[in-house]
This record gives structure tokens, sequence and C-alpha cells, in this order.
């Protein structure tokens, strides 16, 4: 499997259809498997599945343990995470109207305004840099493999973040 692997990365296109070939009796029962529990789409998920197998392709030492392992772990992680994106788009209302018609309105959204910038640049670099992903609708762990991390570093900042947070709204006034 190895040998395959190291054939796939250099674009040869039969050894990525043999991995294809080799992979699919273990992605396709996972993503039958995620289908069935979480109600999402069998033919989504598998082709999520795929995403990330062809994208860790790329990143795959195949000096490190067993390759298709962490081709398949990836490839689990991308599914779980479309089923939370899927999830949590579902639950989400139709769009949040702003209504700033009224002179009340715009005092408040220009001390939202101000109370957000100035939370901001209370924080460091990387947790900026963890807001704006989170903010973007990225996971923790698209926002670990971002900065080059894992997602228990990102958990440890989005707990400094809201620290931070909490610092900052005792500041506004009431």
């Amino acid at each position: 499997m190895k040998t395959l692997i190291r054939l796939a990365q250099t674009g040869n296109t039969d050894a990525r259809q043999q991995l294809v070939a080799a992979l699919r009796p273990r992605l396709a029962p996972m993503a039958r498997h995620y289908a069935r529990c979480c109600h999402e789409d069998y033919d989504d998920l598998l082709g999520e599945a795929w995403v990330a197998v062809l994208d860790a392709l790329e990143i795959t030492d195949i000096e490190i343990g067993q390759p298709e392992q962490f081709l398949l772990k990836r490839a689990r992680w991308r599914m779980l995470d479309y089923i939370k994106w899927a999830q949590r788009r579902r639950c989400q209302g139709p769009p949040h109207e702003d209504s700033i018609g009224e002179e009340g309105d715009i005092a408040w959204h220009v001390v939202d305004q101000s109370t957000i910038n100035q939370l901001f640049a209370s924080l460091s670099e990387t947790q900026q840099t963890v807001l704006r992903g989170l903010l973007n609708g990225n996971t923790w762990r698209e926002v670990a493999d971002g900065l080059g991390c894992s997602s228990a570093n990102v958990a440890y900042h989005v707990r400094q973040i809201q620290r931070h947070c909490e610092g900052v709204l005792e500041k506004v006034p009431a």
C-alpha cells in the first residue's frame, strides 16, 4: 500500500485509481453508516470523504505508521465536519435582518461595533486568527490545520477568547 500511495502522490493516474479501488471497501460502508445514523445523504458524505482522501494524499508521510489509516482518518473527520455543518445550517433560522430604522438602534449598533473592535484588539495574533476562522464558518479542526496545531490548541484559544470577551463586556455600560 505504501508503494501505491507514493506513486499516487507523484500524480500517477493508474496508482490513484488503484488507491481509490483499495480504499472504496472501507470508505463506502463508513459513509453509509454515518448517512444512516445522521440522516444525511450518502453520496454527499462519500464525496466529502473522497475530497478529504485526495487532499490528504499530498501531505501523507508514508514513512510514519500506516498511511492508509491516516487517509481514512482524514475522510472520517471530513464526513463528521460535513454532518456538523449540515446540521448547523438546518438549525439556523432565516437570516437576521438588521433594523436600524430608529435613532436609538443606530446608537446600539455603534456601541456593539465598538465593543467588537475593542475585543478584537485585545486578542493576540493567534487568537485573532482563530476567531476569524471560526467566524468564517470553519470547524475547530480546519482552523487547527490552518495554524498547524491540534484542535485542543484551538479549544484553548477559544477559552481565552471567551475570557477576553467577558472582560470587555463587563466594561460596557448597561
